[in-house]
């Protein structure tokens, strides 16, 4: 069947009432923000469950969204009935609870041991409600790793922007890797997890890949950027990157593996050794 061709349209003008950015809306349907452009771009089709995350989000008539109602006015509200399901739905959306829940799950638990089951028990609802938002297991997956990703994106980009210089850019960016708090120890559970999917070549793994990828291209440029301005030696920074999210990898694994108040690697020890090495091997003197 095919898509009507004022889809893009309609969420344009779902995105518009929302009174919120185009990556805003895009975090609230738990959707990839590239996806949600290309797809108002024309260049990519909605999937059904990406429209009815939309529908249900904005709280608009699925068939208006659709195209199978005529009409071209403003987004109508949903019937009754909707409304009075929507109601039960958290503060931040059904969609982004399961996500949240997803990946608290699997911080615990590991992606092959997370059941669509034991997501819905996590929610207080039913599998029937998790699966109208994601139809599939790994769709929901997916849609915990890229939230992942967007999150840990956000607060970099959040961190580094009163940042004086390149080094006080990189001295962030390792307080941002160092697992102090329960919400960065269980990022860093899912990243570890992700190392394994990776491994075995699964759709999630290869969006970890890709993902390190950028990860270690930020740092090389903040190390570039260094060099220019001569707070960092002359160094290859390619090479520097490489060094020092390894030394990151490694010291979390250790802060992860120990007990949080008992001997071994604290994440003061982390976050000690990653300054001595960047003052040993990148600042100028």
């Amino acid at each position: 069947m095919e898509q009507d061709p004022d889809v893009p349209a309609r969420v344009r003008e779902v995105i518009a009432a929302a009174g919120v950015t185009q990556r805003e809306f895009a975090r609230r349907i738990v959707m990839d923000p590239s996806k949600l452009s290309r797809s108002l771009g024309g260049t990519r089709r909605f999937t059904a469950a990406e429209l009815a995350r939309i529908a249900d989000t904005a709280d608009v008539d699925a068939a208006w969204l659709l195209g199978t109602r005529g009409g071209a006015e403003p987004p109508p509200a949903r019937s009754g009935t909707a409304r009075g399901r929507r109601a039960t739905a958290p503060p931040e959306g059904r969609p982004l609870q399961i996500i949240r829940e997803t990946v608290r799950l699997i911080a615990e638990h590991g992606f092959h041991a997370v059941r669509v089951q034991d997501i819905a028990r996590a929610c207080e609802t039913s599998t029937a409600a998790i699966h109208y938002h994601f139809p599939g297991r790994d769709d929901l997956l997916e849609a915990a790793v890229r939230w992942c990703m967007d999150e840990d994106t956000a607060r970099r980009a959040a961190s580094l922007a009163d940042a004086a210089d390149a080094a006080d850019e990189l001295r962030q960016l390792i307080e941002l890797q160092t697992p102090r708090t329960a919400r960065r120890r269980e990022q860093w559970s899912v990243w570890l997890d992700l190392w394994a999917e990776a491994a075995r070549s699964t759709t999630v793994g290869l969006l970890h890949t890709e993902y390190y990828r950028q990860w270690r291209a930020t740092v090389a440029d903040v190390v570039r950027r260094g060099v220019e301005q001569r707070v960092f030696r002359p160094v290859d920074p390619d090479a520097a990157a490489l060094h020092l999210t390894a030394l990151i990898d490694g010291l979390a694994t250790q802060v992860l593996v120990g007990a949080p108040e008992g001997p071994g690697t604290s994440p003061d020890d982390m976050y000690a050794a990653l300054l001595a090495h960047v003052d040993t091997a990148l600042t100028a003197h």
